[in-house]
């Protein structure tokens, strides 16, 4: 049997957590920053800090802790609430590993068995409504955070399709359906003679114009 942490005013547990989330984040949770900034007074104050300390939102030397910082980040609070519970209430998973998903009568029976104490102690009371307290902030379907985000995948550009290289038929090879057409650059040189041009034009048609159309 171990015991299990809880304030005499249960309802200054969500006041508190409030507060927490809209007040700037104090280099130490002193009883001086809970009665004037969470606005806890007296001595519900004094028993303010030594339980936000118990479920694990203070360091023992008092500073704020991890699971302080992160329930303040909307985007965390739920998983730093569930963190919380757990370490708070850590006995109650022993006995069962999903106990605060019970039922408040089924949640107090293990209360009951954890304490020691008689069903219907005050104590017992106080101590289910604080969980129930801090267990409305929290969500347990995403308590654990990664370790490591997963590193975005970066679309790179398509892979080009590899495409074997055309196929020509080798010289004086039939071919079908099918006709080539050549464009000729010719570099002409600079001449007046029209012997000269005679003479290129007739190569022309001899050795290239005419194999083709025989093609």
């Amino acid at each position: 049997m171990a015991p299990l942490p809880y304030v005499t005013t249960p309802g200054n547990i969500d006041k508190a957590l409030l507060n927490i989330k809209t007040a700037a984040t104090p280099q130490n949770v002193n009883q001086d920053f809970v009665k004037t900034i969470l606005k806890i007074p007296g001595g519900s104050g004094n028993q303010m800090a030594a339980f936000l300390r118990k479920v694990g939102f203070i360091r023992p030397d008092g500073s704020p802790s991890d699971i302080y910082t992160r329930f303040r980040n909307e985007a965390s609070a739920g998983r730093a609430a569930a963190e919380a519970l757990k370490i708070g209430y850590a006995p109650l998973a022993v006995r069962n590993e999903y106990w605060y998903a019970l039922a408040d009568d089924k949640l107090r029976g293990l209360i009951v068995e954890e304490t020691g104490s008689a069903k219907d102690a005050s104590t017992v009371g106080m101590i289910l409504a604080c969980i129930k307290a801090i267990r409305k902030h929290a969500n347990f379907d995403s308590a654990a955070e990664p370790d490591i985000a997963a590193a975005p995948v970066l679309a790179g550009p398509a892979p080009k399709p590899y495409l074997d290289p055309p196929q020509l038929p080798p010289p004086g090879a039939q071919t079908v359906g099918l006709r080539l057409g050549y464009n000729i650059n010719l570099n002409l040189p600079a001449t007046s003679d029209i012997a000269v041009f005679n003479a290129i034009f007739k190569s022309l048609r001899e050795n290239l114009l005419k194999a083709t159309d025989e093609n």
